[in-house]
């Protein structure tokens, strides 16, 4: 894994410390890189009314969205957690990570003992997107 990556995992692993999960108590943190060298994060916020919650990728996308950045300026988003195993995103992530994200952006995934680096063509294939809808 390139240094630019394993930074950006530590990141995303700072970000995790954020997270409120007192229903699953488990804790996710994102961190997405800009092509500008901007990062923004984001961590899991759960709430009673679990419809409500939302994953950190969500967050991390959303804000960076927020703030006046769109997919041409995405260069990877790490993604990490403190579960046994690598967790990749939700559905509900996956496709907005879909219609977001650069479909050629590296998608970080890491537990702390693995790593994988993967892209949105890889995790959801078939999209359904604005292509779709128009």
């Amino acid at each position: 894994m390139s240094q630019n990556n394993e930074q950006l995992v530590k990141k995303a692993f700072i970000a995790m410390e954020n997270a409120y999960a007192p229903y699953s108590n488990y804790h996710v943190g994102a961190a997405l890189r800009l092509k500008n060298g901007v990062e923004i994060i984001g961590a899991n916020i759960e709430n009673a009314s679990f419809g409500a919650t939302c994953c950190a990728e969500r967050n991390a996308i959303f804000q960076t969205y927020s703030q006046g950045y769109r997919k041409d300026d995405i260069e990877s988003i790490a993604i990490v957690s403190d579960g046994k195993y690598l967790a990749g995103p939700c559905g509900i992530c996956r496709q907005v990570l879909s219609e977001l994200l650069p479909q050629d952006a590296p998608i970080i995934l890491s537990n702390g003992k693995e790593t994988m680096v993967t892209n949105i063509n890889e995790l959801l294939p078939l999209q359904f997107g604005i292509k779709d809808v128009l």
